[in-house]
C-alpha cells in the first residue's frame, strides 16, 4: 500500500495540529492533504478494461482507453500517465492511493466513484462527468478541466492547486476543508452547495455564474471582496451607480 504524507497545506502557514485552524487566524480549517508514495509498480500487461477488474500495483503507460468500459473497476496503487480516457466509462469505480499525471479525454465518466489519496497531475479534461463522485484526500494539481461536472458529490480534503477549472459545477456538492491554491476558477456554479471551512483566498482568478449566495462557509480575501462586490450587489438586488 502507498505510504502517505499527512498534514495541512503550506503556503499562509496552515497548521498541522488539531485540525482547529489554518495558522493564519481566520480559524479556516486546512486540507489534509496526501502524499501518495507508490511502491515498484508492474507494467499493464495491455488489453481493455474490464467491468468490476481489480487492477492492483500497475503502471499503466501511455494507454489508450478511448471508449473502453471499466465501470465499477478498483485501481489501487496504480500510475496511469499519459492515458487517453476520452469517452471512458469509469462510473463507480474506486481509484485508491494513486497518481493519475498527463491524462487527457473529454467526456470521461467517474460519476459516481470513490476517490482516496489520489494526485491528479497536469491533466487535460473535457466534460469530465464526476456527480455523485467521494473525493476524499485529493490533490488537482496543473493542467485544465473544462465543463467538470461535480454535482452533487461529496468532497473532502480537497485541494485544487495551480489549475484552470472553466465553468466547473459543484452544484448541490458537499465541500469541507477545500481549498483553492494558485488556481483559476471561471464561471464556477456552486447552486445549492454546502460549504464548510472551504478557502478562496488564494486563487489566482475567481468568477462565478450562480451560487454566490451559498458561499457560507467559504473564505474570501479583501481584495476578492471588492473584486466581487458587483456579483454580490447583484444576488442582493442593490444597483450601483454613480451620482449625477
Amino acid at each position: 500500500m502507498a505510504r502517505r504524507v499527512v498534514g495541512g497545506v503550506g503556503g499562509s502557514g496552515a497548521g498541522t495540529g488539531s485540525g482547529s485552524g489554518s495558522g493564519s487566524g481566520s480559524g479556516v480549517k486546512a486540507a489534509r492533504r496526501a502524499e501518495v508514495r507508490l511502491p515498484v509498480l508492474e507494467p499493464f500487461g495491455g488489453g481493455e478494461l474490464e467491468a468490476d477488474g481489480d487492477y492492483d500495483g500497475l503502471e499503466f503507460r501511455d494507454v489508450d482507453f478511448a471508449g473502453q468500459n471499466g465501470g465499477g473497476a478498483r485501481f489501487m496503487d496504480c500510475a496511469l500517465t499519459g492515458c487517453a480516457l476520452d469517452e471512458t466509462r469509469l462510473h463507480h469505480a474506486r481509484l485508491l492511493d494513486s497518481v493519475l499525471t498527463g491524462i487527457r479525454g473529454v467526456g470521461t465518466n467517474l460519476a459516481e466513484s470513490t476517490l482516496r489519496d489520489v494526485e491528479l497531475v497536469d491533466a487535460r479534461l473535457g466534460g469530465v462527468q464526476l456527480h455523485g463522485a467521494v473525493l476524499e484526500r485529493v490533490v488537482v494539481r496543473g493542467g485544465k478541466i473544462d465543463y467538470l461536472n461535480l454535482r452533487k458529490a461529496k468532497l473532502k480534503d480537497v485541494v485544487f492547486e495551480g489549475c484552470v477549472l472553466v465553468e466547473p459545477d459543484f452544484g448541490g456538492a458537499v465541500l469541507e476543508r477545500v481549498e483553492f491554491v494558485g488556481c483559476v476558477v471561471k464561471g464556477a456554479d456552486f447552486s445549492a452547495a454546502t460549504l464548510r471551512d472551504v478557502d478562496l483566498r488564494r486563487a489566482a482568478e475567481l468568477g462565478f455564474a450562480r451560487g454566490v449566495d451559498r458561499l457560507a462557509g467559504a473564505v474570501i480575501s479583501p481584495v476578492q471582496l471588492l473584486d466581487l462586490a458587483g456579483v454580490f450587489a447583484a444576488e442582493l438586488g442593490v444597483r450601483v451607480e454613480g451620482v449625477g
